[in-house]
């Protein structure tokens, strides 16, 4: 088609020619109205249209920033097809400067326009006066601007590994990788200030920040999927053994750390729950606490006949999370299971002869009442609110609760001691609010050595006082439980006022102000956050992991 426009050109000029001729059409009127149109063509777009077409249609976009424009640095402008008209006219290609001095954030803004030549002593002035322009504009970045609010500080950087040392620790074999990272652990760089971590809070805050960052890197592990609900797979949220509900249930959820590939996992989940192994199997007052210890055992066994893991390190590698008061008896029927698994338990009982130091780990036991909203209560009062030296009230169980009442209750104004918290009390003050209100709250061991009142205390900000002999406080193998916590002896109940007035003013508040820095390590949040209690406990189990690790030698 393209090769036949000359020749329907010429035709159609031969016919207008040959009308012209004829006198049919007058060619005078015919150059007349061409001449109209190409002074209009020629004109009309100047008139209309006094930028370029491309400035209109193709220019970018101007971005103008909030700050910019309460500055005065921006005028406001309206958007024609997505590009930024100003009211007055199109500048050149400039810099469009944020008022911003922290991070000095500078967007180049090009809009084509032809520059007329100028002379040598209009450019010497021009250079002048864009030099006198940028003096002023550092003056005026440099000089305080109180409208402005002081721009947040940048997130903190994780450590990342190089791109060839990662893709070299997920190449690994599991145990290789453990190796590597035990070695890498023990010759971790020396750290002072870390940022998201308060380093009083920790045994070794160089050894901690090191061993997180690889397991962040490194750690897979493979959750086993049989099981049926509600004994497996099926998390508990609520109460005070809430702990192994959240932990199962942001596990199982979880992207980072689970693999599908048991080939590839460093550890090996078994999800059950001893809360709803209680329910479902415990007689009530029959005091036998054996069919549960059965029941776990031939599920154990199950596991180790369909898969080959278990029997390739003995269950050394496997782990489990129970908060329940009989999470330690429940693993009793098998041998393997008792001493080799690693074991997460709110029941951190030395003296039974089942929690191992150095293997276990001791699990938080936490209160939550409201399963959607688990930090709801979460904060305290400040020093000067708090009147009341030391609270506790609670049901009368165990050999250390009788013990206090007998020397405490209404004995001091000071010491706020009660068993069930009695309603001409509660109705002036709840419970929460006795908490809020206390320097010292006291945590004595019930039935069993753990109490919830130990985290309870840390989220209203009040100083636990932990009386339990032979109790593990959790995640002890990282943190340093002196900074934010005091630990008295059973036998030292009577001399319990006396040793919290021994403890001077300054030491306290230094104390206290350490348990809002270690509230974020215990909370549980509807999503898992760096450093809280879900990563806090994996790390542990991870730790605990890495403790069993031989390394070769030299």
């Amino acid at each position: 088609m393209r090769k036949f426009l000359p020749q329907i050109a010429l035709a159609l000029m031969g016919e207008l020619f040959r009308l012209c001729i004829g006198r049919r059409i007058d060619w005078r009127k015919i150059f007349f109205f061409g001449v109209i149109m190409t002074l209009a063509s020629v004109l009309l777009p100047n008139i209309i249209f006094p930028y370029t077409l491309d400035t209109w249609f193709f220019s970018p976009s101007v971005t103008i920033f909030p700050h910019a424009i309460f500055n005065g640095t921006a005028h406001l402008s309206e958007t024609v097809n997505g590009a930024r008209v100003e009211q007055s006219h199109l500048v050149p290609a400039a810099p469009v400067t944020s008022v911003n001095a922290s991070t000095n954030l500078t967007q180049f803004v090009s809009v084509e326009e032809e520059i007329p030549a100028v002379t040598l002593e209009e450019k010497l002035q021009s250079n002048l006066s864009e030099k006198i322009n940028i003096l002023e504009e550092e003056k005026i970045l440099s000089s305080p601007l109180p409208f402005l609010a002081s721009p947040p500080p940048p997130p903190p950087k994780r450590y990342v590994s190089p791109p060839h040392l990662q893709r070299g620790l997920w190449s690994l074999p599991p145990h290789e990788a453990l190796v590597y990272a035990k070695k890498a652990i023990a010759h971790a760089p020396p750290v002072t200030d870390v940022p998201n971590l308060y380093a009083p809070l920790f045994r070794n805050i160089s050894v901690f920040k090191r061993s997180y960052e690889l397991m962040e890197q490194i750690l897979k592990v493979y959750i086993y999927p049989d099981g049926r609900r509600p004994i497996f797979h099926q998390p508990y949220l609520r109460g005070i053994y809430a702990s192994e509900g959240w932990f199962m249930k942001h596990m199982e959820g979880n992207r980072q750390f689970v693999t599908r590939d048991p080939e590839k996992a460093h550890l090996f989940y078994l999800a059950y729950s001893a809360r709803q192994l209680q329910k479902a199997l415990y007689v009530p007052d029959s005091h036998n606490m054996r069919p549960l210890s059965i029941f776990l055992r031939d599920h154990v066994n199950w596991i180790a006949a369909k898969y080959p893991f278990w029997n390739r390190t003995h269950g050394s590698d496997h782990f489990l999370v129970a908060c329940h008061d009989w999470g330690p008896y429940t693993v009793t029927e098998h041998e393997e299971l008792r001493k080799n698994t690693i074991k997460a338990l709110c029941n951190a009982d030395l003296s039974e002869g089942i929690f191992s130091a150095g293997r276990d780990v001791s699990l938080a036991e936490t209160t939550i009442r409201t399963p959607r909203k688990p930090l709801r209560y979460v904060g305290g009062k400040r020093v000067s609110q708090r009147p009341i030296l030391a609270f506790f009230a609670g049901n009368m169980h165990g050999r250390v609760r009788p013990t206090l009442l007998k020397f405490w209750q209404d004995k001091d104004e000071d010491m706020r001691i009660y068993g069930p918290l009695p309603n001409r009390v509660s109705r002036n003050m709840s419970y929460v609010v006795h908490m809020k209100s206390s320097k010292y709250c006291i945590c004595p061991m019930g039935y069993e050595v753990n109490s919830p009142r130990i985290v309870e205390a840390i989220y209203y900000e009040c100083v636990p006082v932990i009386i339990a002999d032979n109790f593990v406080p959790p995640l002890n193998e990282v943190l340093d439980w002196s900074a934010f916590s005091v630990i008295v002896a059973e036998k030292d109940i009577p001399k319990l006022k006396e040793i919290l007035l021994a403890i001077p003013m300054r030491k306290y508040m230094q104390i206290q102000a350490n348990v809002k820095m270690v509230q974020k390590h215990f909370l549980w949040n509807p999503r898992p956050l760096r450093y809280d209690l879900f990563h806090m406990i994996l790390h542990s189990i991870w730790f605990s992991r890495l403790n069993q690790i031989s390394l070769p030698s030299a």
